[in-house]
């Protein structure tokens, strides 16, 4: 079983397939559109209230955790 962060983000591949194809190049914005629907459905899907990237959360995390 693949225990990356990457396996276990819930819609983490459709969020990942829309940013790349966003900063492609030669971008299409049809293929993106169709990208930005998937990462929509499953999102729907699976209830996903909100996104954060894993360095995002760390940074969150100390401040917070300490009580002065």
């Amino acid at each position: 079983m693949d225990e990356t962060p990457r396996a276990r983000a819930v819609c983490g591949q459709e969020a990942l397939n829309l940013l790349n194809c966003v900063t492609d190049s030669a971008f299409d914005q049809d293929k993106c559109l169709r990208f930005l629907q998937a990462l929509r459905d499953c999102v729907l899907n699976k209830k996903v209230k909100k996104f954060s990237l894993a360095d995002q959360n760390q940074q969150e995390a100390g401040p917070v955790g300490k009580k002065l």
